[in-house]
């Protein structure tokens, strides 16, 4: 299989303000291409672009080709879920949405702790299984925006899970917020494939400043900056697929070009972006090391993992696009899984005696709080 998938979750619109508008006559040219060039995974979601993706899909993919042709991924949206019954109602709308029997990739949709916990409520993961059992997912496997401990405690409770979809692109690889490396790397000792998820993040890596730009153009000057970022998630040894977003014929045409017959990149180009990704820290917000000690020698009494959320903080003021954001994901998660708010803060100052970059956190903290908190309509579900 190449490595490319084709994410359904930023498809081609007639309006940019209603994301039910999606140009058909657009999108079917550029699933032909993709199919014509061999690729073949398809991923889409219960809820993607108002609940209209999963039909979409069925329309310019599954009645278009044939079934030989493409192998299509979508997920159990557990978060939404009131019952065991609401679960199997999905699941058979989803077959339906799609015109398919059968899914080749089913997932478990963003099982972080709150959602690990709503699936077990509802026995989804055990009706899953069965489904897998009677021929109508060929392979099981679930999402996450969760920390690598976490990741690992389902991972070794669910040794059956056959692949894990994570977000893994350069700059979040050292995230503290995010953890990519380390999530890989737990997926590397339990021997599961992993499909990459936001390798550009949300087109932030599309455009960098101009200095960090031309370094990478001096090595290729031919390669886009979005070539670079997907290049970097195909390069790991244990990604399957990685997932990029194409809202354009154009971006599709570039990546199904270089990923075609894709080419790993050396241990100096792979070098090269990790340094980027660390000049790209140095012009952010806050200038936080990830050092620790304001959580490790401090005990902030509120429980705030602070160096987490500034991490997610600056890259979510880093972001280009106004859709679905994946930091304020993870900080939902963080606080469902019994981690203090950054509203919590009481400004007792403790952090700020004990970090070496002198950051003035407390001053920070009521930002956060409206970035991460008034602006996350997923803060909603968080009691």
């Amino acid at each position: 299989m190449k490595k490319l998938g084709f994410g359904f979750m930023r498809m081609p619109l007639m309006d940019e303000n209603d994301q039910t508008s999606v140009d058909i006559p657009q999108l079917e040219k550029m699933v032909d291409s993709f199919l014509d060039k061999g690729f073949t995974y398809c991923d889409t979601a219960w809820m993607y672009h108002d609940f209209i993706s999963e039909p979409t899909v069925g329309k310019v993919v599954v009645s278009r080709h044939d079934r030989s042709e493409f192998t299509i991924a979508t997920k159990m949206p557990v978060a939404m879920l009131h019952s065991h019954e609401e679960g199997v109602e999905i699941f058979e709308k989803q077959k339906e949405k799609l015109g398919v029997d059968y899914f080749d990739y089913y997932l478990v949709h963003d099982m972080g702790r709150a959602n690990y916990e709503n699936a077990k409520k509802y026995d989804m993961i055990s009706y899953l299984r069965q489904k897998k059992e009677a021929g109508e997912i060929k392979t099981l496997g679930f999402s996450c925006h969760d920390n690598a401990e976490y990741l690992d405690q389902v991972l070794t409770e669910n040794p059956f899970f056959e692949f894990v979809q994570l977000q893994i692109n350069y700059l979040d690889w050292e995230s503290e917020g995010i953890q990519s490396r380390k999530c890989y790397e737990v997926c590397v000792k339990h021997n599961k494939p992993v499909i990459v998820m936001e390798p550009v993040k949300g087109g932030t890596l599309a455009k960098l400043p101009e200095a960090i730009e031309k370094k990478l153009r001096d090595v290729h000057p031919d390669w886009s900056m979005p070539r670079w970022a997907i290049s970097f998630a195909a390069s790991l040894d244990n990604v399957k697929i990685v997932l990029s977003g194409m809202s354009t014929f154009e971006q599709l045409d570039e990546n199904t070009g270089f990923m075609q017959d894709f080419t790993p990149l050396t241990p100096e180009e792979n070098q090269l972006l990790l340094d980027a990704a660390e000049e790209i820290r140095q012009t952010i917000a806050i200038p936080c090391t990830g050092c620790r000690y304001c959580v490790e020698e401090s005990s902030c009494p509120k429980g705030i993992l602070i160096p987490n959320y500034f991490a997610l903080y600056n890259t979510e003021k880093l972001r280009t696009r106004e859709d679905w954001s994946p930091e304020k994901e993870y900080y939902a998660n963080f606080v469902k899984n019994g981690n203090g708010r950054v509203s919590d803060c009481i400004s007792c100052r403790k952090c700020e005696r004990v970090c070496p970059q002198h950051i003035k956190i407390s001053e920070w903290m009521p930002k956060l709080a409206v970035e991460m908190e008034e602006k996350n309509y997923l803060m909603q579900e968080v009691v």
